[in-house]
């Protein structure tokens, strides 16, 4: 009841503020509709941003409250990219208009990558936009941010952080939903401080591999050492040439761009002769030939899945991509459209049964259509693809296990329950499994915002194998298996993972921003993880970097991509 009259009190405001605009020197779109575009917004942008105050949505993005009149890259406490830094830009909208129209074409670089190639849906969104930076100036809203506050008794600090330090989530006991306040606490990214260092287990080094960068992401390393990384927001791929010794990247040049989004990358078909590089974009897969040593693309890409989904626009953007160990299956995973399917129409219980008998458990629909998912194809067929695995809501990393042969997801859980709901996991996934997006999470916890909407799949949730500190933001995950090299690590280290930590916006007390160790026993998780390298966090407001890719280079090394610093670290062993 008090969230309905908070609507209509949001909605009055932004209504009341029409009568002051034109003082207020505002030019309001009115000829588009301020409700279209809040629909419109909540579809297609609240995922990562949120636009009214204290309106608890948004993500890990800037936060457009305010929006007119504010200078492009305006807020201290967002890493923009450097074209959006250098664009010189006043949002206004006419500015914003060919922005959301072709972000890439109008800043070069932008970390922006969905376009809303609709007029009218444009128009709407900017009414919207327009109306609620009015409004909040008329009655003097502010965005509400996290103020420090001690963690509650068992929560997560990231002063504790420590390489070695052991963690267990024990999901029989989670706190309910809403024990504690739902915060943006978005992470200012600064430079790094003088004598700031990140900190790695005894007997370990690390150091600065490759340096100027372009946000780089996902990395994959090719059979004679070369190391492939993507630049996501950039769209290419570049090619990192280990030195000699194997310290640094000796060379770094590009091997593709003109991509949207590249993520995933995988060397096909497995052993010492790929044929092919494969990688998965925003909305399709496509594959270049590939001989060994190559550092750029001998010649145009080849179209392998033409669409992924009807709506990839919006929502978790980026793709990865993995083959079965016979070579025979390709998977890739799709994130959700949204925080907890908002925008998906309503299905009884029957309906819901009757399109999983077609689709799969769990399977969702509308706009989450095919989302939230990994997807399955036959090598070598045109044939579509098909749900292998549902309810993941957004698989970043995927991985096989080595020993095992198993498929491994990544995966960032949904926010606004609190500090410590729901915990990022990383876990083996099963054909036909359903591991419980939107309507339940880590096994029989219903999501009481979506409660009594899917009864019938009470206790059919798998629980995850590896469950982390809640908003973490886990994307990668590598297994490590070399057992030589001059920077090997040491054999007790061989089969357990590395899972990377890209770091928490939707949490009063920071956490993540680091690389874990991912325990195994016999082939088998433990569901214990260990702090690996730390560091990144200043204070409770900032930090200096966010990582988020991971690979185990030829020499046994380790290596781990910062998008924030533009880095590649380093970590080696040293006897």
């Amino acid at each position: 009841m008090r969230m309905h009259g908070a609507r209509i009190i949001r909605r009055s405001w932004i209504l009341a503020a029409a009568g002051t605009l034109a003082q207020m020197g505002f030019a309001p779109v009115w000829s588009a509709s301020i409700d279209a575009g809040r629909a419109a917004f909540r579809q297609q942008c609240a995922l990562c941003h949120s636009a009214e105050a204290n309106d608890g949505g948004g993500g890990d993005a800037p936060n457009l409250l305010g929006v007119f009149g504010r200078r492009a890259a305006g807020l201290a406490n967002y890493p923009y990219s450097k074209a959006l830094l250098a664009s010189g830009l006043t949002w206004d909208a006419a500015t914003l208009d060919r922005f959301l129209s072709a972000p890439a074409a109008v800043v070069p670089g932008s970390f922006m990558r969905v376009a809303v190639p609709e007029q009218d849906t444009r128009a709407s969104i900017i009414a919207y936009l327009q109306a609620t930076g009015a409004a909040s100036a008329a009655v003097n809203a502010s965005v509400s941010v996290a103020s420090a506050r001690k963690p509650k008794k068992g929560s997560e600090d990231w002063r504790q952080d420590a390489p070695g330090r052991m963690h267990r989530i024990d999901v029989a006991n989670l706190p309910p939903p809403f024990d504690s306040p739902s915060t943006a606490n978005r992470s200012r990214i600064l430079p790094r401080p003088p004598g700031a260092k990140l900190r790695v287990p005894a007997g370990f080094a690390i150091n600065i591999f490759a340096s100027d960068l372009q946000a780089p992401r996902n990395m994959r390393v090719a059979p004679n050492g070369d190391i492939f990384v993507a630049e996501t927001a950039a769209g290419r791929i570049r090619v990192m040439r280990p030195s000699a010794d194997g310290a640094k990247a000796q060379t770094v040049t590009i091997f593709a761009q003109g991509l949207t989004g590249p993520f995933g990358m995988q060397f096909y078909p497995a052993g010492d002769t790929p044929q092919w590089l494969y990688i998965a974009e925003n909305n399709r897969v496509v594959r270049y030939a590939y001989t060994v040593g190559d550092i750029r693309a001998a010649g145009a890409p080849e179209i392998i899945v033409k669409e992924l989904v009807p709506n990839s626009r919006f929502g978790h953007s980026t793709r990865d991509i993995a083959f079965s160990p016979d070579g025979r299956r390709m998977f890739v995973s799709v994130g959700s459209a949204s925080n907890v399917a908002e925008n998906m129409a309503k299905k009884s219980v029957a309906e819901a049964k009757a399109w999983e008998a077609e689709h799969g458990l769990g399977a969702t629909w509308d706009t989450e259509a095919h989302r939230a998912d990994v997807l399955v194809f036959d090598v070598g067929s045109d044939g579509p693809g098909k749900v292998f695995a549902s309810g993941i809501r957004n698989c970043v990393g995927l991985t096989i296990q080595p020993q095992t042969g198993d498929l491994w997801c990544t995966t960032n859980e949904r926010d606004l329950l609190g500090d410590d709901l729901v915990p990022d996991y990383s876990t083996r996934v099963k054909a036909g499994g359903y591991y419980g997006w939107p309507w339940y999470y880590m096994g029989n916890h219903e999501d009481p915002r979506l409660k009594g909407e899917r009864p019938d799949l009470a206790g059919k949730a798998t629980v995850p194998d590896v469950p982390y500190t809640a908003h973490s933001a886990a994307l990668t995950l590598v297994f490590y298996n070399a057992t030589s090299g001059r920077s090997a690590f040491p054999k007790e280290y061989v089969g357990d993972g590395f899972a990377v930590m890209h770091g928490s916006w939707n949490r009063a007390i920071r956490t993540g921003y680091k690389v874990v160790r991912v325990r195994m026993k016999n082939g088998v998780p433990t569901g214990e993880y260990d702090d690996f390298m730390v560091g990144f966090i200043i204070s409770d407001a900032a930090v200096w970097g966010r990582p988020v890719g991971s690979a185990v280079a030829n020499d046994g090394s380790l290596l781990i991509s910062d998008d924030a610093g533009n880095r590649v670290y380093r970590i080696s062993y040293h006897r």
